[in-house]
Protein backbone atom coordinates (compact mmCIF):
# COMPACT_ATOMS: atom_id res chain seq x y z
CA UNK A 1 0.00 0.00 0.00
CA UNK A 2 2.67 2.60 0.83
CA UNK A 3 4.37 1.49 -2.32
CA UNK A 4 1.88 2.40 -4.83
CA UNK A 5 1.15 5.67 -2.65
CA UNK A 6 4.51 6.29 -3.10
CA UNK A 7 4.05 5.57 -7.00
CA UNK A 8 1.15 8.01 -7.53
CA UNK A 9 2.50 10.69 -5.87
CA UNK A 10 6.14 10.43 -8.14
CA UNK A 11 3.94 9.99 -10.89
CA UNK A 12 2.15 13.68 -9.86
CA UNK A 13 5.18 15.35 -9.18
CA UNK A 14 6.74 14.08 -12.42
CA UNK A 15 3.59 15.24 -14.40
CA UNK A 16 4.43 18.71 -12.48
CA UNK A 17 8.64 18.96 -13.55
CA UNK A 18 7.40 18.10 -17.36
CA UNK A 19 5.02 20.93 -17.52
CA UNK A 20 7.86 23.08 -16.55
CA UNK A 21 10.22 21.44 -18.58
CA UNK A 22 8.20 21.72 -21.75
CA UNK A 23 7.02 25.66 -20.33
CA UNK A 24 11.10 26.46 -20.80
CA UNK A 25 10.74 25.64 -24.87
CA UNK A 26 8.86 29.04 -25.05
CA UNK A 27 11.02 30.78 -21.96
CA UNK A 28 14.37 29.65 -22.06
CA UNK A 29 16.26 29.45 -18.20
CA UNK A 30 18.56 32.60 -17.88
CA UNK A 31 21.20 31.36 -15.72
CA UNK A 32 24.87 32.02 -17.86
CA UNK A 33 26.59 31.87 -14.68
CA UNK A 34 26.01 28.16 -14.49
CA UNK A 35 27.60 25.82 -16.29
CA UNK A 36 25.45 23.13 -16.21
CA UNK A 37 22.76 25.25 -17.63
CA UNK A 38 22.70 26.56 -21.05
CA UNK A 39 20.36 28.81 -22.68
CA UNK A 40 20.31 30.10 -26.11
CA UNK A 41 23.34 28.47 -27.24
CA UNK A 42 23.77 28.12 -30.51
CA UNK A 43 25.43 24.83 -32.18
CA UNK A 44 26.30 23.40 -35.40
CA UNK A 45 23.24 21.74 -37.08
CA UNK A 46 25.30 18.76 -38.19
CA UNK A 47 25.41 17.76 -34.39
CA UNK A 48 21.95 17.48 -33.72
CA UNK A 49 20.05 14.31 -34.52
CA UNK A 50 16.42 13.48 -33.79
CA UNK A 51 15.06 11.49 -30.87
CA UNK A 52 14.00 7.58 -32.32
CA UNK A 53 11.76 7.95 -29.35
CA UNK A 54 10.05 10.55 -30.64
CA UNK A 55 6.18 9.28 -31.16
CA UNK A 56 5.97 11.83 -34.33
CA UNK A 57 6.53 10.07 -37.75
CA UNK A 58 4.58 12.44 -40.15
CA UNK A 59 5.51 16.01 -40.98
CA UNK A 60 3.98 17.40 -43.65
CA UNK A 61 6.15 18.99 -46.98
CA UNK A 62 4.27 21.69 -47.46
CA UNK A 63 3.60 22.46 -43.94
CA UNK A 64 7.92 22.13 -43.30
CA UNK A 65 8.14 24.64 -46.52
CA UNK A 66 6.10 26.80 -45.19
CA UNK A 67 8.36 27.07 -41.10
CA UNK A 68 11.27 26.73 -43.71
CA UNK A 69 10.38 29.96 -45.23
CA UNK A 70 10.03 31.96 -42.27
CA UNK A 71 13.20 30.45 -40.39
CA UNK A 72 14.90 32.40 -43.99
CA UNK A 73 13.19 35.19 -42.76
CA UNK A 74 13.42 35.42 -38.86
CA UNK A 75 15.42 32.89 -38.05
CA UNK A 76 14.52 30.10 -35.34
CA UNK A 77 12.41 32.05 -32.38
CA UNK A 78 11.73 29.01 -30.22
CA UNK A 79 14.86 27.13 -29.20
CA UNK A 80 15.43 23.21 -29.42
CA UNK A 81 15.17 21.29 -26.54
CA UNK A 82 18.21 18.57 -26.83
CA UNK A 83 20.26 16.86 -24.50
CA UNK A 84 23.71 16.01 -24.74
CA UNK A 85 25.07 13.11 -26.40
CA UNK A 86 28.87 12.01 -26.88
CA UNK A 87 31.59 13.69 -28.59
CA UNK A 88 29.41 17.19 -29.03
CA UNK A 89 26.53 15.53 -29.96
CA UNK A 90 23.05 16.26 -29.13
CA UNK A 91 19.92 15.07 -29.03
CA UNK A 92 16.81 16.15 -29.77
CA UNK A 93 14.25 16.12 -27.16
CA UNK A 94 11.34 18.45 -28.34
CA UNK A 95 11.36 20.57 -31.36
CA UNK A 96 12.67 17.85 -34.31
CA UNK A 97 10.42 20.18 -36.85
CA UNK A 98 11.93 23.25 -36.19
CA UNK A 99 15.27 21.38 -36.78
CA UNK A 100 13.79 19.76 -40.11
CA UNK A 101 12.44 23.22 -41.35
CA UNK A 102 16.03 24.77 -40.52
CA UNK A 103 18.42 21.99 -42.53
CA UNK A 104 15.71 23.07 -45.43
CA UNK A 105 16.51 26.90 -45.04
CA UNK A 106 20.57 26.17 -44.59
CA UNK A 107 20.68 27.27 -41.57
CA UNK A 108 24.57 25.99 -40.40
CA UNK A 109 23.85 26.90 -36.65
CA UNK A 110 20.55 26.54 -34.61
CA UNK A 111 19.93 27.77 -30.99
CA UNK A 112 19.04 25.01 -28.46
CA UNK A 113 17.96 24.40 -24.87
CA UNK A 114 20.32 21.56 -23.10
CA UNK A 115 18.76 19.70 -20.43
CA UNK A 116 20.13 16.65 -18.78
CA UNK A 117 17.37 13.87 -18.57
CA UNK A 118 17.32 10.38 -18.67
CA UNK A 119 15.78 8.17 -21.36
CA UNK A 120 12.73 8.49 -19.66
CA UNK A 121 12.21 11.40 -19.55
CA UNK A 122 12.94 12.88 -22.67
CA UNK A 123 10.22 10.49 -23.91
CA UNK A 124 7.69 11.57 -21.77
CA UNK A 125 8.97 15.20 -22.56
CA UNK A 126 8.46 14.27 -26.82
CA UNK A 127 5.16 12.86 -26.30
CA UNK A 128 3.91 15.66 -23.76
CA UNK A 129 5.26 18.36 -25.54
CA UNK A 130 4.06 16.75 -29.25
CA UNK A 131 0.40 16.55 -27.43
CA UNK A 132 0.65 19.66 -25.68
CA UNK A 133 0.94 21.75 -29.65
CA UNK A 134 -1.28 18.75 -30.97
CA UNK A 135 1.29 17.84 -33.57
CA UNK A 136 0.81 14.83 -34.00
CA UNK A 137 -2.19 12.50 -35.82
CA UNK A 138 -4.55 10.40 -34.06
CA UNK A 139 -2.33 7.29 -34.31
CA UNK A 140 1.25 8.93 -33.33
CA UNK A 141 -0.63 10.13 -30.37
CA UNK A 142 -1.99 6.81 -29.24
CA UNK A 143 1.18 4.98 -30.27
CA UNK A 144 2.65 7.43 -27.78
CA UNK A 145 0.21 6.95 -25.20
CA UNK A 146 0.90 2.93 -25.33
CA UNK A 147 5.13 3.65 -24.78
CA UNK A 148 4.09 5.57 -21.64
CA UNK A 149 1.90 2.93 -20.22
CA UNK A 150 3.65 -0.65 -21.21
CA UNK A 151 7.30 0.67 -20.53
CA UNK A 152 6.98 3.18 -17.42
CA UNK A 153 3.51 1.96 -15.88
CA UNK A 154 0.87 4.85 -16.03
CA UNK A 155 -2.56 4.00 -15.55
CA UNK A 156 -4.74 6.00 -18.20
CA UNK A 157 -6.12 8.61 -14.65
CA UNK A 158 -2.12 9.48 -14.60
CA UNK A 159 -1.50 10.13 -18.16
CA UNK A 160 -4.95 12.04 -18.19
CA UNK A 161 -3.35 14.11 -15.31
CA UNK A 162 0.24 14.75 -16.83
CA UNK A 163 -0.87 15.83 -20.28
CA UNK A 164 -3.74 17.90 -19.71
CA UNK A 165 -6.56 15.42 -20.99
CA UNK A 166 -9.57 13.47 -19.76
CA UNK A 167 -8.99 9.94 -18.91
CA UNK A 168 -12.01 8.78 -21.58
CA UNK A 169 -9.55 10.95 -23.98
CA UNK A 170 -7.14 8.82 -23.53
CA UNK A 171 -9.31 5.60 -23.33
CA UNK A 172 -10.58 6.51 -26.91
CA UNK A 173 -7.41 6.98 -28.08
CA UNK A 174 -5.79 3.89 -27.39
CA UNK A 175 -9.18 2.50 -29.13
CA UNK A 176 -7.77 3.04 -31.88
CA UNK A 177 -4.39 0.85 -31.66
CA UNK A 178 -7.22 -1.87 -32.18
CA UNK A 179 -7.80 -1.16 -35.34
CA UNK A 180 -6.55 -3.12 -38.66
CA UNK A 181 -3.65 -1.92 -40.04
CA UNK A 182 -5.14 -1.02 -43.42
CA UNK A 183 -7.62 1.34 -41.32
CA UNK A 184 -4.61 2.50 -39.33
CA UNK A 185 -2.92 3.28 -42.23
CA UNK A 186 -6.18 5.47 -43.69
CA UNK A 187 -6.16 7.08 -40.32
CA UNK A 188 -2.38 8.23 -40.16
CA UNK A 189 -2.83 8.90 -44.02
CA UNK A 190 -5.94 11.11 -42.93
CA UNK A 191 -8.01 9.48 -45.19
CA UNK A 192 -10.26 9.01 -41.91
CA UNK A 193 -10.47 11.42 -39.12
CA UNK A 194 -10.44 10.16 -35.63
CA UNK A 195 -13.95 10.41 -35.22
CA UNK A 196 -14.83 7.95 -37.74
CA UNK A 197 -12.35 5.43 -36.33
CA UNK A 198 -13.45 5.18 -33.08
CA UNK A 199 -17.19 5.00 -34.61
CA UNK A 200 -15.96 1.69 -36.34
CA UNK A 201 -13.33 0.40 -34.26
CA UNK A 202 -15.73 -2.34 -32.42
CA UNK A 203 -17.63 -3.29 -35.81
CA UNK A 204 -17.33 -6.62 -37.23
CA UNK A 205 -15.92 -5.73 -40.36
CA UNK A 206 -14.07 -2.61 -39.41
CA UNK A 207 -11.88 -2.31 -42.91
CA UNK A 208 -15.25 -2.66 -45.02
CA UNK A 209 -16.65 0.18 -43.05
CA UNK A 210 -13.47 2.44 -43.86
CA UNK A 211 -13.24 1.84 -47.28
CA UNK A 212 -16.94 3.18 -47.87
CA UNK A 213 -16.07 6.32 -45.53
CA UNK A 214 -13.62 7.01 -47.50
CA UNK A 215 -14.91 6.28 -50.81
CA UNK A 216 -18.04 8.08 -50.51
CA UNK A 217 -17.07 10.93 -48.21
CA UNK A 218 -18.99 10.12 -45.14
CA UNK A 219 -19.34 12.28 -42.35
CA UNK A 220 -19.06 11.02 -38.66
CA UNK A 221 -22.34 10.84 -37.92
CA UNK A 222 -22.74 8.76 -41.02
CA UNK A 223 -19.93 6.16 -39.07
CA UNK A 224 -22.09 6.27 -36.53
CA UNK A 225 -25.18 5.43 -38.04
CA UNK A 226 -23.25 2.29 -39.71
CA UNK A 227 -21.93 1.38 -36.72
CA UNK A 228 -24.95 1.21 -35.06
CA UNK A 229 -26.77 -1.09 -38.10
CA UNK A 230 -23.19 -3.24 -37.30
CA UNK A 231 -24.27 -3.63 -34.46
CA UNK A 232 -28.03 -4.15 -34.69
CA UNK A 233 -27.17 -6.83 -37.25
CA UNK A 234 -24.41 -8.60 -35.13
CA UNK A 235 -26.92 -8.68 -31.90
CA UNK A 236 -29.83 -10.65 -33.11
CA UNK A 237 -30.45 -13.90 -33.73
CA UNK A 238 -28.78 -15.30 -37.00
CA UNK A 239 -31.44 -15.27 -39.77
CA UNK A 240 -34.35 -13.57 -37.80
CA UNK A 241 -35.06 -9.92 -38.83
CA UNK A 242 -37.16 -7.95 -36.02
CA UNK A 243 -39.26 -5.02 -36.68
CA UNK A 244 -37.32 -2.88 -34.79
CA UNK A 245 -34.29 -3.60 -37.56
CA UNK A 246 -36.45 -2.83 -40.23
CA UNK A 247 -38.33 -0.01 -39.53
CA UNK A 248 -37.21 1.93 -36.22
CA UNK A 249 -33.54 4.09 -36.55
CA UNK A 250 -32.41 5.87 -33.54
CA UNK A 251 -32.74 9.60 -33.57
CA UNK A 252 -30.03 11.91 -33.55
CA UNK A 253 -30.22 12.94 -29.88
CA UNK A 254 -29.83 9.10 -28.58
CA UNK A 255 -26.75 8.77 -30.73
CA UNK A 256 -25.80 11.79 -29.46
CA UNK A 257 -25.86 10.51 -25.75
CA UNK A 258 -24.15 6.77 -26.44
CA UNK A 259 -21.35 8.85 -28.21
CA UNK A 260 -21.04 11.07 -25.14
CA UNK A 261 -21.26 8.45 -22.89
CA UNK A 262 -18.59 5.72 -24.38
CA UNK A 263 -16.11 9.16 -24.59
CA UNK A 264 -16.67 9.05 -20.65
CA UNK A 265 -16.44 5.67 -20.36
CA UNK A 266 -13.98 4.60 -22.57
CA UNK A 267 -16.24 1.86 -23.56
CA UNK A 268 -18.57 1.32 -26.17
CA UNK A 269 -22.52 2.43 -25.03
CA UNK A 270 -25.40 1.11 -26.57
CA UNK A 271 -29.29 2.59 -25.48
CA UNK A 272 -32.64 0.79 -26.60
CA UNK A 273 -35.45 2.79 -25.39
CA UNK A 274 -38.34 1.05 -24.94
CA UNK A 275 -41.91 3.05 -23.32
CA UNK A 276 -40.54 5.27 -20.77
CA UNK A 277 -37.76 3.00 -19.73
CA UNK A 278 -35.08 1.17 -21.65
CA UNK A 279 -31.73 -0.86 -21.50
CA UNK A 280 -28.30 0.38 -21.31
CA UNK A 281 -25.46 -1.81 -22.43
CA UNK A 282 -21.50 -1.32 -21.77
CA UNK A 283 -19.79 -3.66 -23.90
CA UNK A 284 -16.08 -4.57 -22.56
CA UNK A 285 -13.48 -6.47 -24.28
CA UNK A 286 -11.09 -7.55 -21.17
CA UNK A 287 -11.42 -7.93 -17.18
CA UNK A 288 -9.04 -4.88 -16.83
CA UNK A 289 -11.74 -2.85 -18.67
CA UNK A 290 -14.42 -4.08 -16.74
CA UNK A 291 -12.41 -3.07 -13.02
CA UNK A 292 -11.75 0.31 -14.95
CA UNK A 293 -15.26 0.60 -15.30
CA UNK A 294 -16.08 -0.84 -11.84
CA UNK A 295 -13.96 1.69 -10.85
CA UNK A 296 -14.98 4.75 -12.42
CA UNK A 297 -19.10 3.32 -11.05
CA UNK A 298 -17.71 3.00 -7.93
CA UNK A 299 -16.46 6.97 -7.48
CA UNK A 300 -18.80 9.33 -5.54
Amino acid sequence: MDMTMSDDVNRKRLGRGLAALIGEIDQPAQSPSKPNVSADRTVPIEHVSRNPRNPRRSFDPADLEDLSNSIRQHGIVQPVMVRRGGDDRYEIIAGERRWRAAQMAGLVEIPVIVRDVDDRTALEIAIVENVQRADLNALEEAQGYEQLIAHYGYTQNDLGEVIGKSRSHVANSLRLLKLPDEVRSMLAEGALSAGHARAIVSTSDPVGLARKIADEGLSVRDAEKLAQKDADQSSKPEGLETKSSRSDQKDADTLALERSLSDVLGLKVQLAHKGQGGQLRIDYKSLEQLDELCRLLGEK
